[in-house]
C-alpha cells in the first residue's frame, strides 16, 4: 500500500511537470504568432502587392521607399499599417513624396485595405479596374497626381468608401452614373479635370453625401433636380464649366448648405425668395458669371453667417436690401448686373467688409466714407453715375441737398434761363479766346481738364525743370515731379521733346485717348499745354496726376545702382495678384466700355504706375490708338513700327509682320507683363535666347516645376524694411501660382485668335483672388482623417 502511494506521488509529480512544459511551449508558440512571420497564407498575399506597386514606381524620390526591402517586415514599411489582429494591411499611405510611375493593378489585391492616399505625387496612367475588388475600402485620394484615362465605373462595387477624393488629375470621360450607387460616401471631388458630359441624376441617391466638387472641368448639361433630395450636402462646387439650364429650386432649401459655387456657366433662373431662410448655415455663396435674372432676395440679410456673396455678371435687377445685419461678410461682388434704379439703402459701412464691387449697375445715393469704403483698392463703385459723396480718390461727385424729385417747375425754368445765359457769356469769351489763341498756350483735353495751368505756373512747379525733379525719360519726352505753388499739390509734368520725330503725333494720340475715358485704374490726366516757352519754342506737356509709388518696373527689378541706404522695396505675393487685376480691369474698361474701342499699344512694367495705397494705373497713351475713329491713325502712320507700335519683348509677333493693331496685341502684352510680374525675369532677359523665351521657359515648368521659375523674393522669409516682411509661400499659393501662370501663357499665345479676352481674363483673377481670401474652401482633410480614424480595423 506504502508502494502504491509512493508511485502515485512519482506520477503525480511527473504529470505536473509535463503539464508546465505544455503551458511553456504554447507561450512560446503565442510569442512566435504575435512577432509574425513574412511569408503566412493571405499575409503573403499583401507582401506581394505592394513589392509589385515597388515596381511600378520609376521617378526619382525613389529613396523614399528604401524601407521596403526583405530585411524588413512589410507592416513596418514607410506608409504601410497592418491591423493587429491579422496583420492584413489596412492602410497604405504615401503622400507628397513626389513619387513617380503607374498605379499597379495588384493593389487590387489587397483586400483588407481601408485606406488609399496617394495625393500630391506624379503618378500617371490610368485608374487600374482592379481597385474594384477593394470591398471594405473607405478612404481613396488620389487628389493632384497626372492619372488619366476615365473614372473606373466599377468604384461602385467598393460600397464601404466614404471618400472619394481625385482632384487636379488629367481624367477624362463622363462621371460613371453608377457611382450613385456609393450610399454611405461623403465626401466626393473630382474637380480640375477634364471631365465631359453632365451630372449624373443617379447623384441624387447619395443620402450620405456632405461634399460635391466637380469645379473646373468641361461638364454641361443641367444640374439634376434629384441633387434637392441631398438634405446632407454641405459643399456644392462646379464653378468654370459649361453647365446650362434651371437652377433648381429644391437645391436652395438644403438647410445645411455652407458653401455653394456655380459660378462661370450658363445657369439661368431666379434666387429662391426665401434664401437664407432655407440656407440658415451658407458661409460662401457664388452664382457669377451665370445668366440668373430677377431680384435679389430680401430674405438675403437672414444669412447671418455669410461671408461672401458672389452676384455679379448676371442679369439681377431692382434695389439690393440691407445687408447691415451681414456682420461677418468679408466680400461682396454685384458688379456688372442691372441693379439700382433708385436710392439705396443698403450702402452701409459693413464693419467686417474688405471687398465690394458695385461697378456697372445704376446705383443712386451717398457713397459713405467709413469702413471699407476709405479703401479705394477694394472699393469699386465705377459705371454708376448716380452715385455721389464717398472719399475723394473714388472721384465720385459731390452730393446734393436736395433730389431732383423736390425741384419745382420755376426752378427748372429758372436754371434753363441761367444756362441760356452763360452760353451767350460763353460765345462771346470763345470769339475773343479764338483771336488770341496764337498769342496765349491753349491747352488740349479740355473736356478732362481741371487744373488750367500756363507755362509759368509750371515752370515754377518743377523749379525750372531741374534734374532734381526728373523722374525718368522715355522716346518722346521727359517726366518731372512738381509741387504747385497755388495749391501745393503734387504733379507728374510730361514735356514732350519736340525735336524728336513723332513727339507731337505722340501728344495729340495722348490727348485723345484721354478726352473721354475715366477709370480708377488709368493714370489721369489733370490738363495738358501747348503753346510757346520763354525762348519762344513750341512747348507741349501733359500734367498728370502724381504717383507716389512710382512704376511696377521700379518694384519688380532693383537697380544695380542702389544705394544701400535705399529701402528695399518688394511687392507681397498678395500685392501682385492686386496689380495684376488693377491692370486687367483698365484694358477691359479701353477694350469694352469706352464708347470707342481703345489700344494701348505699349503696355509694360514702366507703363503701370502705383498710387499711395499700392493700386496699379496704366499709363503712357502716346502710341494709343482708337480703332473706330478713322479722323485719327496716330500710331499707324509712323515709320518704325516696333518703336511706335510698342517695347521689344512686350510687342506681339504679329505687329512685327505689318498686321493691323487689335485689341488681342494688348492682351499679348498682358500675358507677357503677368508672367513677369510672377517670375521676376524681364522678357528681355540675357537667359531668353536661340528659341527661349518668357513664354517657353514658363510652358515647360508646368505644372510640376512652378516653384522653379517663381521670382525667388516670393520664395524666402523677408524683414527688411519695405512692404514685404516674413512671407512665404504655401501650398495653396503654388497651387494658385499655377493658374494664373496658365492665363498668362493663354494671353501670350502666339496666335491671336488663341488669347483670351480681357474680360475673361478679369473673371478668373478675380476668381484666384477671392480663393486666396478664402482658405475653407479647399476639400476638408481633416475630416476625411476623422473618419478614417473613428472607422479603426
Amino acid at each position: 500500500m506504502e508502494l502504491s502511494t509512493k508511485h502515485m506521488e512519482v506520477f503525480n509529480s511527473f504529470f505536473l511537470v509535463y503539464i508546465e512544459v505544455i503551458i511553456f511551449l504554447s507561450c512560446f508558440n503565442l510569442l512566435g504568432l504575435a512577432t509574425g512571420s513574412p511569408v503566412v497564407g493571405g499575409n503573403d498575399t499583401d507582401h506581394q502587392a505592394l513589392l509589385q506597386f515597388k515596381a511600378k514606381i520609376t521617378g526619382y524620390q525613389l529613396e523614399v521607399m528604401e524601407s521596403w526591402n526583405s530585411s524588413i517586415y512589410f507592416c513596418q514599411w514607410r506608409g504601410v499599417t497592418c491591423g493587429r489582429k491579422h496583420q492584413r494591411v489596412t492602410k497604405l499611405e504615401l503622400k507628397h513624396l513626389k513619387l513617380s510611375g503607374s498605379l499597379s493593378p495588384y493593389v487590387g489585391n489587397m483586400s483588407f485595405l481601408r485606406e488609399l492616399k496617394l495625393q500630391g505625387n506624379r503618378f500617371y496612367s490610368k485608374i487600374p479596374q482592379e481597385i474594384g475588388r477593394l470591398r471594405r475600402l473607405q478612404i481613396l485620394d488620389l487628389t493632384n497626381n497626372s492619372i488619366s484615362g476615365e473614372i473606373p465605373s466599377n468604384l461602385s462595387a467598393c460600397s464601404k468608401l466614404i471618400v472619394v477624393y481625385m482632384g487636379g488629375n488629367q481624367l477624362a470621360g463622363e462621371i460613371p452614373a453608377l457611382l450613385g450607387h456609393l450610399s454611405q460616401v461623403k465626401f466626393l471631388s473630382f474637380r480640375n479635370n477634364d471631365l465631359r458630359g453632365s451630372i449624373p441624376p443617379s447623384f441624387g441617391n447619395l443620402s450620405s453625401l456632405e461634399e460635391l466638387r466637380l469645379e473646373f472641368n468641361g461638364l454641361t448639361g443641367i444640374i439634376p433636380e434629384a441633387l434637392g433630395r441631398l438634405t446632407n450636402l454641405s459643399y456644392f462646387m462646379v464653378v468654370e464649366n459649361a453647365i446650362s439650364g434651371i437652377f433648381p429650386m429644391a437645391m436652395f432649401n438644403l438647410s445645411n448648405i455652407i458653401a455653394i459655387d456655380i459660378g462661370a456657366n450658363k445657369i439661368q433662373g431666379t434666387l429662391h425668395f426665401d434664401l437664407a431662410v432655407t440656407m440658415p448655415n451658407v458661409e460662401f455663396f457664388s452664382i457669377w458669371g451665370n445668366q440668373i435674372s430677377g431680384q435679389i432676395p430680401i430674405a438675403v440679410w437672414n444669412a447671418s453667417s455669410l461671408n461672401t456673396l458672389q452676384l455679379n455678371n448676371n442679369r439681377l435687377t431692382g434695389n439690393v436690401p440691407s445687408l447691415e445685419k451681414l456682420d461677418k461678410l468679408i466680400v461682396l461682388e454685384l458688379h456688372a448686373n442691372a441693379l439700382g434704379r433708385g436710392r439705396e439703402e443698403f450702402l452701409v459701412s459693413f464693419g467686417a467688409l474688405k471687398y465690394l464691387n458695385l461697378s456697372f449697375n445704376d446705383f443712386e445715393g451717398l457713397i459713405p466714407s467709413e469702413g471699407v469704403f476709405k479703401n479705394k483698392s477694394a472699393t469699386f463703385v465705377e459705371g454708376n453715375n448716380k452715385l455721389c459723396g464717398g472719399i475723394p480718390e473714388l472721384h465720385l461727385s459731390r452730393c446734393n441737398s436736395k433730389t431732383s424729385s423736390d425741384t419745382s417747375l420755376k426752378l427748372k425754368v429758372a436754371i434753363i434761363v441761367v444756362i441760356l445765359g452763360v452760353a451767350l457769356v460763353f460765345s462771346c469769351l470763345l470769339i475773343l479766346w479764338f483771336r488770341k489763341k496764337k498769342e496765349l498756350p491753349t491747352t488740349t483735353c479740355a473736356e478732362n481738364s481741371i487744373l488750367q495751368l500756363s507755362y509759368q505756373s509750371i515752370l515754377r512747379a518743377t523749379d525750372g525743370f531741374s534734374v532734381q525733379n526728373l523722374l525718368g525719360s522715355g522716346s518722346f519726352g521727359s517726366v518731372y515731379k512738381g509741387i504747385l505753388e497755388e495749391s501745393g499739390a503734387v504733379i507728374a509734368v510730361k514735356v514732350l521733346n519736340l525735336l524728336n520725330r513723332g513727339a507731337s503725333r505722340s501728344f495729340l494720340a495722348e490727348c485723345e485717348a484721354l478726352r473721354n475715358i475715366r477709370h480708377r485704374n488709368l493714370v489721369k490726366v489733370l490738363t495738358a499745354i501747348s503753346g510757346v516757352d520763354y525762348r519762344g519754342n513750341d512747348f507741349k506737356a501733359l500734367v498728370y496726376e502724381f504717383m507716389e509709388n512710382g512704376s511696377l518696373e521700379e518694384w519688380l527689378h532693383q537697380s544695380i545702382n542702389r544705394n544701400e541706404s535705399d529701402i528695399v522695396r518688394n511687392l507681397s505675393f498678395f500685392q501682385r495678384v492686386n496689380v495684376a487685376i488693377d491692370v486687367a480691369y483698365a484694358l477691359e474698361y479701353l477694350h469694352h466700355q469706352c464708347e470707342t474701342t481703345i489700344i494701348h499699344c505699349d503696355l509694360k512694367p514702366s507703363n503701370i504706375l502705383l498710387d499711395q495705397e499700392m493700386v496699379g494705373h496704366i499709363s503712357d497713351f502716346g502710341l494709343a490708338k482708337i480703332l473706330s475713329a478713322d479722323r485719327l491713325n496716330y500710331s499707324t502712320n509712323q515709320s518704325s513700327s516696333i518703336g511706335l507700335r510698342g517695347t521689344i519683348g512686350y510687342a506681339p509677333p504679329e505687329y512685327g509682320m505689318g498686321s493691323e493693331l487689335s485689341t488681342k496685341g494688348d492682351v499679348y502684352s498682358y500675358g507677357i507683363l503677368l508672367l513677369e510680374i510672377f517670375t521676376g525675369k524681364r522678357p528681355t532677359d540675357d537667359m531668353f535666347k536661340e528659341g527661349l523665351s518668357i513664354h517657353n521657359f514658363v510652358e515647360a515648368a508646368l505644372p510640376e516645376q512652378v516653384i522653379e521659375i517663381t521670382d525667388p523674393i516670393l520664395l524666402q522669409e523677408r524683414a527688411r524694411q519695405g512692404t514685404l516682411k516674413e512671407f512665404t509661400l504655401n501650398d495653396k499659393h503654388l497651387q494658385h501660382l499655377n493658374s494664373i501662370f496658365e492665363i498668362g501663357l493663354t494671353c501670350s499665345a502666339e496666335s491671336p485668335t488663341e488669347r483670351m479676352d480681357m474680360s475673361d481674363v478679369v473673371s478668373k483673377l478675380c476668381s484666384i483672388r477671392v480663393k486666396l481670401l478664402h482658405p475653407t474652401r479647399v476639400h476638408r482633410e481633416r475630416q476625411a482623417l476623422y473618419i478614417a480614424q473613428s472607422t479603426g480595423t
